[in-house]
């Protein structure tokens, strides 16, 4: 038998490291050729980590949330024949990170979590060790069932508190007691083994005042939950940190009425036929806003353009790729729909449908998750009746959609029920003055209200 190292492959061009995000394996699993092992995350795009060959997992060299370079050891197998690792030994770059105590990780012992790596301890965080048996530093289980017992340790385990949220321990005659007294024992700290209640739990509850003895059902919470900030989750919270201290935000709402253009929606949605063998895709309101940014850019190109604000220049971009931000199991990411001004309205809505589809699967690829010059932002239903979009950083511009409502609206003579909805837009005010702002969303206002403009060159 030989032991295997598995190097973090290079996951991207230009990328020197990445995130481990997900195990799915654990140490003692046995595992087969191209079975995923693990997943990492670079500037939003998830690659899966295969392993090249069958064996055991004897170790694993990373956390979840921890930044890995790229060709470090992430895993190393036990296999049949003599493996990479010459004579059995462990890389210098994987011994350099471990610690002398962590052999009990490298022995085989099994995180409870596959979602963790080993502990330097040996035992990896809420592993079990059978009773009777005291783990040691090499690894191995001492059975000790025929030692004295260590009366000082064991009392220190029975007095441990019981978990968050389990059921309080106590005799028939504690809970009638407290019963009686109107306590509710979810808020008495038993001092018993496993944090067993009591009766001197119960008289030193009740000396300390009475108006904690309450059986009304409600109990304090005072749990705190550390979560760590990983994955997609962190980068977005770089990304918006970025884009907030960076860029003096500017943002400005307009009212439009999309009355015109739903019933124009409605009818395009309803023709079935095919175009070039193909069948359209249904159309929501997101092909007809793209097709009236790329005519508003037309006149206005500055807003479809990067900021390199450290550079001190704007790089004003000819072909226009609009971001649609969309909302996933895992967070909130920004695939491209590339050349926007190269197609039309059935085809932006194909598009949108297939990248909304990749995203939302977690399939979509780096390049389709990059490469933006301006955003969309839409909380579809929930869109509330304004927002104030964060710039996608280092782009110029976000319109931002809001939720469409059916709303009274004076025609000169009558109150008239139409179908309103309001655009939120943000734009950098170090590139975009506040005119030039409410020039673009104006242009775009009357292309959706009058949508037949929309499809006349």
């Amino acid at each position: 038998m030989g032991e295997h190292i598995i190097k973090l492959p290079d996951v991207g061009e230009g990328v020197a490291e990445a995130e481990l995000v997900e195990w799915h394996v654990k140490v003692g699993d046995i595992v087969r050729e191209d079975m995923m092992l693990a997943a990492v995350m670079t500037d939003k795009a998830t690659v899966e980590i295969p392993s090249p060959v069958d064996g055991e997992i004897l170790w694993l060299g990373a956390e979840i949330g921890d930044t890995v370079a790229i060709g470090s050891p992430i895993v190393r197998l036990k296999v049949a024949g003599e493996g990479n690792a010459v004579g059995g030994a462990i890389p210098a770059e994987v011994t350099a990170e471990s610690t002398p105590d962590d052999t009990g990780a490298r022995s085989g012992l099994e995180p409870s979590s596959p979602n963790l790596a080993p502990s330097s301890s040996g035992l990896s965080r809420g592993s079990a060790v059978p009773h009777g048996y005291d783990a040691t530093s090499s690894g191995r289980s001492v059975d000790r069932r025929d030692k004295p017992e260590d009366d000082g340790a064991r009392s220190k385990v029975n007095s441990a508190p019981r978990a968050q949220g389990e059921r309080p321990l106590a005799s028939p005659a504690v809970r009638l007691r407290a019963k009686e007294a109107g306590i509710d024992l979810r808020q008495v700290q038993g001092s018993g083994p496993a944090g067993r209640i009591g009766h001197e739990d119960i008289e030193a509850f009740l000396a300390r005042g009475p108006h904690m003895a309450k059986a009304s059902g409600l109990a304090r919470n005072d749990a705190v939950e550390d979560i760590k900030v990983v994955g997609l989750r962190r980068k977005i919270a770089e990304k918006m940190t970025l884009a907030t201290s960076r860029i003096p935000h500017i943002t400005y709402v307009e009212e439009i009425d999309v009355t015109a253009l739903e019933d124009l929606r409605a009818a395009l949605n309803k023709e079935k036929r095919a175009a070039k063998g193909v069948e359209r895709p249904k159309l929501t309101l997101l092909p007809f806003l793209m097709r009236a940014m790329v005519r508003a850019i037309a006149d206005q190109p500055n807003l479809n353009a990067l900021f390199d604000d450290e550079a001190g220049i704007i790089h004003q971009h000819g072909g226009i790729h609009i971001g649609i931000a969309a909302q996933t199991p895992s967070g909130l990411v920004v695939p491209v729909v590339k050349h926007a001004e190269a197609l039309d309205i059935w085809e932006c809505g194909a598009e949108v449908a297939r990248l909304a589809e990749a995203a939302k699967s977690g399939t979509a690829t780096r390049d389709e998750l990059s490469g933006s010059t301006i955003t969309i932002t839409s909380l579809g239903a929930m869109g509330g009746v304004a927002t104030t979009p964060v710039i996608n950083h280092p782009e110029v511009a976000i319109l931002g959609v809001n939720k469409m409502m059916v709303r009274p609206v004076w025609d000169g003579t009558q109150f008239i029920p139409r179908k309103m909805m309001n655009l939120s837009s943000s734009f950098d005010h170090r590139v975009i003055d506040g005119w030039d702002a409410a020039v673009f969303i104006q242009r775009i206002k009357t292309l959706l209200e009058t949508p037949a403009l929309i499809f006349v060159d």
